[in-house]
């Protein structure tokens, strides 16, 4: 009597766990949804902190490498320094030194103003990009100091993400 008060026990059981599969099986499966595009990007420069934004919420954020001519705004070409200021995405690059990169519009009609009064180029080619080609292994190591000639530097993972949710067009804002 025991046993077979123990059998239709376990058979109830196993018929419910039965019944929880079938219904689970004929569920829609959940997808991921694909990745929420930036609609603008935030670089704080004291913090070495870069934000993705998207309808003004941060999206990711990254540590970043920036140029080793120090935390003042850039003024001319060859100083090694970030820039400040708005700026757009307005280029993408796979193929360079680097391991993808995505062009800042650097210089604006400020830069071009502020470099025209020194008498100086105020120079270009500023991108939010990965670390040079072959140095990968280098990973999160590569922000113990700032190394770029004026460039945001992140590891190569993260440009790979970045690059997926970051469009041509894309504001950037470059605070102090």
């Amino acid at each position: 009597m025991k046993n077979r008060k123990r059998m239709v026990a376990l058979a109830g059981r196993a018929g419910l766990f039965l019944l929880l599969c079938a219904v689970a099986w004929s569920l829609p499966a959940q997808q991921p949804g694909p990745a929420q595009k930036a609609d603008s990007i935030l670089i704080l420069k004291r913090d070495h902190v870069m934000e993705l934004l998207a309808g003004g919420k941060v999206i990711r954020t990254y540590k970043v490498a920036l140029g080793q001519g120090g935390l003042a705004p850039k003024e001319r070409e060859g100083d090694a320094r970030t820039p400040e200021g708005h700026y757009t995405i307005n280029s993408r690059t796979a193929a360079s030194h680097y391991h993808k990169g995505l062009h800042v519009s650097y210089p604006n009609a400020e830069d071009r103003k502020r470099a025209a009064k020194l008498g100086v180029s105020p120079g270009g080619a500023v991108m939010i990009h990965g670390l040079p080609n072959g140095k990968g292994w280098l990973g999160a190591g590569h922000r113990l100091y700032d190394w770029t000639l004026g460039c945001i530097a992140v590891t190569d993972e993260e440009i790979d993400e970045i690059w997926n949710l970051v469009p041509v067009g894309t504001p950037v804002e470059i605070r102090p």
